[in-house]
């Protein structure tokens, strides 16, 4: 009988359960005496910081392993309702042991050590699965770990899960077929825990959720205090977004700052991973982890100035925003902005998203700030439609086949053919098939397996690309994107104006900052009515989503960006816990 996933994990749950209560009752001694034990108050995770967790198994209110049982808990817990893993590790009890016991000894490895961490299954781990999601790679086991699941090792973090995730990071399905956030033909489809309920809406919903989790990396397990924060993956937006939709902090790095090697790909060119946890302070410690070392295995890496000892923490200030400079990029990002074909418009954001945007300005302001709004992107405002970023899209659909492609960009298509191959290439004998085609021939043989319910238009127009022939092409493409997204775009209006970063509404700079390879941290703000098009049904009353926003910088710029973002967070404390998980 073939198991899901779902039913898969439901049964690792329950054993990892019943060891838990096994080996805690054999752990138990009788004591008898005749003063009664004052009580002591159990550690609770729930919304626990990185900090707070240390602190507690510092002064020995808890371990380590009562850490990752109170997280297998509620894992167990939520796993009907959210579907936030795809994996959960078996051996989380006995790690969590072998730190208690080093600590014990005298030995703290750093601010990680002990702290239960989700990782993206898209990040390779030896001892759990890393599939992408994807029926072609259900089991497999890497030969290697990924530089930055070794990093987190040495720092004594406890890898307690893998997460679901869009499929392949979402380069999978494309218009007309576009593939739900967080749904993947293994795990299925995961909910969002602000509003853990199916689409209602008859034709559309399909199973889905009616709260869109965002982008390929999954913060719901963080959003519900599943583990302490998770590593995700972005190419175009997918930390940011389901950050924003989760409530949590984001760190979308400069492309080169965290090793990718392991990691399974899109493109060299703006791949990279970064943390996603609730407070800044999380986030920063964790990034400093992932960062670590220059790696040989990644040329990309060493780009940027690692801090003194990798401690992102020393630019936790909460008076960074008096003095600094702030713009405000209007144009196309909160308000719509004429194409240059002059037939109507593009982007913009709905009155009570700008509502917050302005709410946000005042905090900015209130706090010292000089905000320059508007602050518009000249690439995104340019008049000549050859050089408008707006007119340049990335080739991601179905008709965007080799020969039909001169209006997008081929970066991340022919990326995908060129390190996908190399990446099965790594794996050696452990690689499920043999490259891209031969994947996208897997799917065709196995699509009444479900293994491609939203096609494959993605795979299709990767696959087709020709490595040689079409190089001239892709420099030319990568020129442009990054002349557009950095130098005529995000660099221009950060120098024109003298700026320290620029803000945007949830993840809407994501695309035009990730051209370039560019950092950006999302916080969270507040909430925003979940309007659909086409809405409801009168009866539905939906939960309203969450809304963060996103502090944009240059190449290099995380320090910066780091402080402004926890100034911002410590004025507004904006996260608020998810109603459907306490």
């Amino acid at each position: 009988m073939r198991l899901t996933i779902l039913e898969r994990n439901q049964r690792a749950l329950a054993s990892l359960i019943v060891s838990v209560i096994f080996l805690s009752a054999c752990d138990t001694e009788v004591e008898v005496t005749t003063t009664p034990a004052e009580p002591v108050a159990r550690f609770d995770v729930v919304e626990a910081t990185m900090s707070e967790m240390q602190a507690a198994m510092t002064d020995g209110r808890t371990t380590s392993r009562e850490l990752v049982e109170q997280h297998l808990l509620r894992i167990a817990l939520y796993e009907n309702l959210l579907n936030p893993t795809i994996t959960v590790n078996p051996n989380a009890l006995a790690e969590a042991e072998r730190l208690d016991a080093e600590r014990a000894a005298g030995r703290v490895r750093g601010p990680l050590h002990g702290i239960p961490i989700a990782l993206k299954d898209n990040i390779h781990t030896t001892d759990m699965p890393t599939t992408g999601g994807t029926l072609a790679f259900e089991g497999l086991m890497p030969p290697y770990d990924a530089t930055l699941t070794a990093n987190l090792r040495e720092a004594g973090a406890v890898i307690i899960a893998k997460t679901v995730l869009t499929e392949l990071a979402n380069w999978v399905a494309g218009d007309p077929y576009d593939m739900p956030d967080n749904y993947s033909a293994l795990g299925g489809y995961s909910f969002n825990p602000y509003d853990p309920r199916r689409d209602p809406r008859p034709g559309i919903g399909d199973g889905k959720p009616v709260l869109e989790t965002g982008g390929s990396s999954s913060g719901i397990g963080t959003a519900a205090s599943l583990w302490a924060a998770n590593v995700g993956t972005e190419t175009s937006g997918s930390i940011i977004w389901p950050a924003n939709q989760n409530m949590l902090v984001g760190i979308k790095p400069t492309v080169g700052r965290i090793s990718r090697y392991g990691i399974i790909p899109i493109t060299a060119d703006q791949d990279t991973a970064g943390p996603m946890a609730r407070t800044v302070a999380d986030a920063a410690i964790l990034f400093g982890v992932l960062e670590g070392e220059p790696d040989a295995n990644d040329p990309a890496t060493g780009r940027c100035e690692a801090p003194a000892g990798g401690d992102y923490t020393a630019f936790l200030d909460a008076d960074a925003l008096d003095g600094a400079r702030i713009g405000i990029p209007r144009a196309r990002f909160i308000e719509g902005e004429r194409l240059t074909n002059g037939i109507g418009t593009r982007g913009g954001i709905n009155a009570a998203r700008a509502a917050l945007i302005d709410d946000a300005v005042t905090v900015l302001r209130d706090r010292g700030a000089t905000v320059v709004d508007p602050a518009n992107i000249p690439s995104v405002t340019d008049p000549d439609p050859a050089q408008n970023f707006m007119n340049w899209q990335i080739c991601a659909g179905s008709g965007d086949t080799r020969g039909n492609d001169a209006h997008c960009s081929i970066v991340l298509k022919y990326g995908m053919k060129r390190d996908f191959d190399a990446w099965l290439d790594s794996l050696g004998d452990a690689a499920p098939v043999s490259s891209l085609s031969a994947l996208r021939d897997w799917n065709n043989a196995n699509a009444m397996l479900g293994a491609i319910k939203y096609e494959q238009a993605r795979i299709d127009i990767s696959a087709d690309v020709d490595l040689e022939a079409d190089r001239v092409r892709y420099e030319a493409d990568r020129a442009k994107d990054i002349e557009l997204g950095g130098a005529r775009g995000i660099d221009a209006a950060l120098s024109e104006h003298e700026l320290d970063a620029l803000l945007f509404p949830t993840n809407r700079g994501s695309n035009i900052a990730a051209r370039p390879g560019y950092p950006s941290v999302i916080v969270p703000f507040g909430f925003a009515p979940n309007d659909t098009n086409p809405p409801f049904p009168d009866d539905f009353d939906a939960a309203p989503a969450p809304f963060g926003v996103t502090f944009v910088g240059s190449a290099c710029s995380e320090p910066r960006l780091i402080a402004l973002t926890y100034a911002f967070e410590q004025a507004t404390q904006g996260r608020v816990p998810p109603p459907s998980t306490p």
